[in-house]
């Protein structure tokens, strides 16, 4: 007899930019981009549990955040509205990922959401149709459905998968939160960059045309990038706050980490996403 999935389990793994050209702005508001995500072996932990009576319940708190406004609550509703689902689900994150980071966690967390719960509820949508769903939830999510690495353009949802070199990094995070849309609503970010062909591979220069404003706004970015250029071309990802510069040994990585006056993480750079390669245990009943 076939066992009945009751919980399923995930990875929600952080990304980064391996370098950002905004090459245009659009009449809705949105900035036509040029990018390439790559993820990270660092990741939030989602747990799915199914109910029966059709209510979706956050368990894990969000500081500050009402459950109703999480990514996550978004993420189950816009899957159980679309496919007229009649599940629920109490659904609990393992948090690792910093806030405000630029390291996508959470489009991640919405991703991962999606994937399991399309399991878990079998919902049957195709990963394409999750991609479509998942990009009104935001612009990276799709990228975190794929699973693989990608070369990125429209408003980051059009992807062309690659496969990049895959260094560890050290990864620092000073103590601030970015707002992705005060970064672009700035007058000043640069938005006339000439796009670039992906079939040359990643530009000679990886520059992140956010970096100039968010080192303005966030002054500590800059010390942060400053003090991580001593070991190696330094990079912010997404709009900030996270820097990151590759490393090619764990030791060295391991070596600059000790002396970091920022809080700071060794990761390795993954062209396939955990959440397909490393799902933790899913338990049935």
């Amino acid at each position: 007899m076939a066992v009945r999935q009751r919980h399923n389990s995930g990875y929600a793994p952080a990304k980064l930019n391996l370098f950002l050209h905004i090459t245009g702005q659009r009449d809705d508001g949105y900035h036509n981009l040029q990018t390439a995500f790559q993820f990270l072996d660092h990741a939030d932990i989602i747990d799915c549990e199914k109910r029966n009576d059709g209510e979706i319940h956050l368990i894990t708190p969000f500081a500050n955040i009402d459950p109703n406004d999480n990514l996550i609550v978004k993420a189950a509703y816009a899957l159980k509205t679309t496919t007229d689902c009649n599940s629920g689900a109490n659904i609990r994150i393992r948090k690792n990922i910093a806030l405000g980071a630029g390291l996508g966690g959470g489009s991640s967390n919405a991703a991962t959401t999606l994937v399991l719960l399309n399991r878990l509820w079998r919902t049957q949508l195709s990963e394409q149709q999750l991609q479509q769903l998942g990009a009104k939830l935001g612009a990276d999510v799709p990228v975190f459905i794929g699973g693989r690495a990608a070369f990125a353009e429209g408003i980051g949802d059009t992807l062309y998968p690659h496969e990049f070199d895959e260094p560890w990094v050290v990864l620092l995070t000073p103590a601030c939160q970015v707002a992705t849309k005060v970064v672009f609503s700035h007058p000043n970010l640069p938005r006339t960059r000439a796009p670039i062909d992906f079939a040359a591979g990643l530009p000679g220069s990886l520059e992140n045309d956010c970096s100039t404003i968010a080192q303005a706004l966030f002054p500590v970015i800059k010390t942060a990038l400053d003090w991580l250029a001593q070991f190696g071309p330094a990079y912010l990802t997404g709009t900030g706050a996270c820097c990151f510069t590759n490393v090619a040994r764990r030791a060295a990585a391991d070596a600059i980490a000790q002396q970091s006056p920022f809080h700071c993480r060794v990761a390795k750079k993954m062209n396939r996403s955990l959440l397909y390669t490393a799902c933790p245990l899913t338990s049935q009943a």
